[in-house]
């Protein structure tokens, strides 16, 4: 079967949204040390490989939204999408405290040839999905685990992220915390902005509207929770981007 690093549902939607999840998935492409990173089982599903829950919210959301949704088919163990392609983080060889055997080795040639088969026809299909769509907001949907390795235990529910541009994450933030029962980070559990990661790659650079949502993945886990949650964030997000807009009128 041709293995293809990205998959793109709803690409007819016209909504004023589009959906990346840049880590969707723990699959190891065939061509990178035979389909293995040589990690155990429970290790390929955990946050190190992918973002738990991310996918299955993101898809719901599109439907919701009415908004095309990018998914990436590769782990981000292979190769890291949502970084720039100079970021030393880029084929990661240690990860939470764990050694990723295949990449030990890998070299500046086994880099670029994931770059080539992986990273980059992924980045194009983005790129084309938000060429005709010049007023789409980009949503940028992750999950952050609840604790890293001897790390304090995290307590946010969501993280909102964002680099200089707050055009839409701060109607974004002040909607969520209208909600008591949510525990809300701004850059939290980690800062919002990398030089080449997606949405500066492909929303910033060209003065788009974007917000990188961050949920913590204990609370996504079955695909009743993340239908829950996407139902949640949909009025949200739509509320804050009008806000949006309605600020810059």
């Amino acid at each position: 079967m041709d293995y293809k690093p990205f998959e793109i549902s709803g690409a007819e939607r016209s909504g004023p949204w589009v959906i990346a999840c840049d880590h969707a998935s723990n699959i190891v492409p065939p061509f990178v040390n035979g389909g293995t990173l040589d990690l155990p089982a429970g290790d390929m599903s955990r946050h190190i490989a992918y973002d738990v829950g991310a996918k299955g919210v993101s898809l719901a959301l599109g439907a919701l939204l009415n908004a095309p949704v990018i998914c990436s088919n590769f782990s981000r163990l292979v190769i890291d999408p949502n970084r720039g392609e100079d970021d030393p983080t880029l084929l990661m060889k240690l990860y939470d405290g764990t050694i990723i055997p295949a990449n030990r080795h890998a070299d500046e040639v086994e880099k670029e040839r994931r770059l080539d088969a992986c990273y980059r026809p992924y980045h194009t299909a983005l790129t084309d999905l938000l060429r005709p769509r010049h007023d789409a907001a980009l949503l940028s949907l992750h999950s952050f685990t609840p604790q890293l390795a001897g790390r304090p235990k995290r307590p946010w529910h969501l993280g909102i992220l964002h680099a200089d541009d707050r055009r839409l994450c701060d109607p974004l933030l002040d909607q969520l915390q209208l909600d008591p029962s949510l525990c809300v980070g701004r850059n939290e559990p980690y800062g919002g902005h990398l030089p080449g990661d997606t949405v500066d790659r492909h929303a910033i650079a060209q003065g788009r509207h974007n917000t990188l949502v961050e949920i913590r993945n204990d609370l996504i886990q079955t695909d009743e929770q993340q239908a829950q949650w996407a139902a949640r964030l949909a009025p949200v997000l739509q509320n804050a981007l009008r806000i949006a807009l309605e600020n810059e009128a």
